[in-house]
C-alpha cells in the first residue's frame, strides 16, 4: 500500500519571532548548514559593497529630489498665482460693466429731472442718481484694489521665475553629478546585485526576512560577521562564550550573538 506523502505547512513569518524558531527553520533545508552559511556571508559581502557605492553617492539623491519637489511647489505657485490674476481680471471686468450700468442709470434720472413735476419728486430722483454715484465709487476703486493686485501678483511670478532658474541650474548639477558616479560604478553595482539575487535565492523566506531585520536594526548593517580575535563577535566586540565558539566552527549551526543580534559566523568561511 502507497504512503500518504504529507505536505508539510508552513508557518507566516512573524517579524516578531524568536531566532530559535528560525535556527530550527534554517536547519531544515536541502542545502547543508555551512552551505547556507557561506550563502549568507556572501549576501553580507555583496550588500556591503553596494552600500559602499551608495554612499559614494552620499546626499545627492535625497538633494535631488528635494530640488525637484521645490521647482514643482514653485511652479505650482505661479498656477495658482495665476489663476488669481484671473479672478482680478474677472472683478475689473465685472467693476467696469457695473461704471457703464450705473453712467446709463445717471444718465436717465438725470434726463427725467427735466420733467419733474414737484419737489418730492426731485429729491427722490436727486436720492437714486447719488446712490448710482456711490456704486459707481465702489466699482472703481474695486477696480483699482484689483489693478494693485494684479501687479502684486505679477511681480510674484517674476520672483518665481527667478528662483525656478536658479533652482533649476542647481538641479542640473546635481543630476549631472550624480549621474556620473552612477555611470562610473554602473557594472560594478549590476554584477553585485545580480550576486545578491542569486544568494538570497538560496535563502528561505523566514531566513531572509531575519537577515533583513537585523540589517536594519545596526547601525554599520552588518547582520552576518565573524569571529574577531579569536574570541569575540565581529560586529559588537562582545566575548563569545567557548561551548558557542565551538558551536560557530561546526558550521553546522545558526549562531546568533546574544548581545547584538547578529550572525556569527566561522572565519573559516571568511577565508574561503
Amino acid at each position: 500500500m502507497a504512503t500518504k506523502k504529507i505536505k508539510k505547512v508552513e508557518t507566516p513569518i512573524d517579524q516578531r519571532e524568536t531566532f530559535v524558531s528560525i535556527q530550527k527553520n534554517f536547519a531544515d533545508s536541502e542545502l547543508s548548514v555551512e552551505e547556507k552559511l557561506k550563502t549568507l556571508y556572501d549576501l553580507q559581502k555583496a550588500d556591503t559593497e553596494i552600500d559602499k557605492i551608495l554612499f559614494l553617492r552620499g546626499e545627492l539623491p535625497a538633494e535631488v529630489e528635494t530640488l525637484e519637489q521645490e521647482i514643482a511647489g514653485l511652479k505650482s505657485h505661479i498656477t495658482e498665482t495665476t489663476e488669481l490674476i484671473d479672478g482680478y481680471n474677472k472683478s475689473i471686468a465685472m467693476g467696469k460693466q457695473k461704471i457703464v450700468e450705473c453712467d446709463t442709470q445717471i444718465a436717465q434720472y438725470q434726463k427725467q429731472l427735466e420733467n419733474i413735476a414737484n419737489s418730492r419728486e426731485f429729491d427722490s430722483i436727486n436720492k437714486e442718481i447719488e446712490n448710482q454715484g456711490l456704486e459707481r465709487q465702489i466699482a472703481e476703486k474695486t477696480i483699482g484694489e484689483a489693478k494693485l493686485k494684479i501687479a502684486e501678483c505679477k511681480a510674484e511670478i517674476e520672483d518665481i521665475k527667478d528662483r525656478i532658474s536658479v533652482r533649476s541650474e542647481d538641479l542640473q548639477a546635481k543630476k549631472d553629478e550624480l549621474a556620473g558616479i552612477v555611470e562610473s560604478t554602473a557594472k560594478e553595482e549590476a554584477a553585485l546585485r545580480a550576486n545578491r539575487e542569486a544568494c538570497a535565492a538560496k535563502i528561505d523566506a523566514r531566513t531572509m526576512s531575519a537577515y533583513d531585520r537585523i540589517r536594519a536594526s545596526v547601525h554599520n548593517h552588518l547582520a552576518v560577521v565573524t569571529v574577531y580575535n579569536g574570541n569575540a563577535c565581529g560586529g559588537c566586540f562582545n566575548t563569545i562564550i567557548p561551548q558557542r565558539l565551538v558551536d560557530i566552527a561546526s558550521n553546522r549551526k545558526l549562531i546568533i550573538c546574544e548581545h547584538c543580534g547578529r550572525i556569527i559566523v566561522s572565519p573559516e568561511i571568511e577565508e574561503a
